[in-house]
């Protein structure tokens, strides 16, 4: 009964680590990165598609990324889609490849992406937290009802502190190792 209560909040931590994985890959850093398109839409067909599926990605340089379609009649909505977004980089279509360079980052940019990050980090360590109070509540019931026994429960208990606590320092170390690349110039 506690293992699988463990084994449930364990599993619901370590999505919310791949989240914010993906959460973190997609703040911009100044340098050409996939990930920083991993959330765009692109209207294909009339069904609004992610960019990933249409499209392969190469970085030829930093700040350069070449965006080049399966389908070459998408290109204009591709185009458009990568205007559209929140990235803040212009696009260059040359016919059959989309071409983005990003521009350099502000000192300021720099700082608002910091908070930002800073931000995304205790929104995902607020969600390993829920996790852990969903399954100490488990156990809690289980305890009450009968169903195993006090020194079972507070062992339980321990095992799900302990991975709440690595979670929440996994998402702290990303979000350091973010900020690094955010403010290095």
């Amino acid at each position: 009964m506690i293992q699988d209560t463990l084994k449930s909040a364990q599993e619901q931590m370590d999505r919310t680590i791949d989240a914010t994985r993906e959460d973190f890959a997609s703040v911009r850093t100044g340098r050409a990165n996939p990930g920083l398109y991993s959330k765009v839409m692109v209207d294909y067909y009339g069904a609004m598609t992610p960019l990933q599926q249409l499209a392969s990605f190469t970085t030829t340089d930093a700040r350069t990324l070449l965006i080049t379609p399966f389908d070459v009649s998408a290109l204009r909505n591709i185009e458009k889609a990568l205007s559209e977004s929140e990235v803040g980089a212009n696009p260059s279509n040359d016919g059959k490849v989309i071409r983005v360079v990003m521009p350099e980052l502000t000192e300021e940019r720099r700082k608002e992406y910091v908070k930002l990050v800073k931000n995304k980090a205790e929104e995902h360590k607020v969600s390993v937290r829920n996790a852990r109070r969903k399954a100490k509540e488990a156990i809690d019931k289980a305890v009450k009802d009968g169903e195993v026994g006090e020194d079972e429960g507070t062992r339980g208990e321990k095992e799900l502190d302990a991975m709440t606590k690595k979670h929440t320092d996994t998402i702290e170390e990303m979000a350091k190792k973010k900020e690094a690349e955010l403010l290095e110039v």
